[in-house]
């Protein structure tokens, strides 16, 4: 009797390595659970398998819990994929493709101004190439790789530069009310979905060796002033923080008036360089790196 398994319905399964796992799996345990009868007791909320109950981990108390499975879940996947740094590109999701309309305008100036900008489209992706390419045949993909935000505009641009050069590219997507669906060119093994802003912040700097800021509304703006600071106060290593399109930029943040106002110091002017073409962008980061 001892050799008979017969009434053994559920092998033990084995570790990827072959070590030996006496217990059942969660996900065989949640099979066993969908077979069960149903029952007012099987059928109760209170019933259900604590990882398999999607009211008890959305509710309030579990938030805690949803934040560390965010910051996981990618973290696992680009391990496994093998991505060891990132260049950061930012940048407005309304910046339409050039000879594209302006899809976001309220009005005739905002259309006006928004499809002139179109050009950053083509830059961000022109810029994207040459980082790809370079990631391509220094790394194998591995270092230097696109990263956005994975929505329209700016964004899209850089993903779909990668792409032009048969190169990998992330994509960090948040939910949205109005927006917005992952653009069709980010590599779909790396296309990442996020709840949370802070811990999809946190992503987008893990493994960032530069960051291209183009144009963009007030998302660009908070990502490009949670890095200067992270960077200014030695919480990060300092990185090539690239600002595309200077009379943009000058127009819009008058840097200078802060270090003369002494709100930082003049040093600071030194944390990101305005550059306009992406040839330009990119031998500021072969000189900043030595390559």
């Amino acid at each position: 009797m001892a050799d008979d398994d017969s009434t053994n319905t559920a092998p033990a399964p084995v570790a990827p390595a072959g070590t030996w796992v006496p217990f059942p799996s969660a996900g065989d345990d949640k099979k066993r659970q969908e077979a069960k009868p149903r029952t007012p007791q099987t059928l109760s909320p209170t019933y259900r398998l604590a990882y398999d109950d999607p009211d008890f981990l959305t509710s309030e108390a579990t938030r805690g819990v949803r934040l560390q499975l965010e910051l996981m879940k990618p973290e696992l996947a680009l391990i496994e994929a093998g991505i060891l740094s990132t260049v950061v590109l930012f940048g407005g999701a309304r910046i339409p493709e050039p000879g594209q309309a302006a899809w976001a305008a309220r009005n005739a100036g905002q259309k006006a101004r928004l499809e002139a900008n179109s050009r950053y489209y083509e830059e961000a992706r022109r810029f994207a190439r040459l980082a790809s390419q370079h990631s391509a045949n220094s790394s194998g993909g591995k270092e230097f790789v696109i990263v956005t935000g994975g929505g329209p505009g700016v964004m899209e641009a850089g993903n779909r530069g990668a792409a032009d050069v048969g190169a990998v590219s992330i994509a960090l997507n948040i939910t949205l009310p109005h927006e917005q669906a992952p653009n069709p060119y980010a590599t779909p093994e790396l296309c990442f979905n996020f709840h949370y802003f802070a811990t999809r912040k946190m992503h987008f700097l893990f493994r960032a060796k530069a960051m291209a800021i183009f144009p963009g509304g007030f998302g660009t703006l908070d990502e490009l002033f949670e890095a200067l600071t992270l960077i200014q106060t030695g919480r990060m290593a300092r990185i090539p923080v690239l600002l595309f399109g200077a009379e943009f930029w000058r127009r819009l943040v008058d840097f200078e008036f802060l270090a003369e106002e002494g709100t930082i110091a003049p040093a600071d002017l030194d944390l990101f360089r305005m550059v306009d073409t992406a040839e330009e962008g990119w031998e500021a980061i072969r000189s900043f790196y030595g390559f």
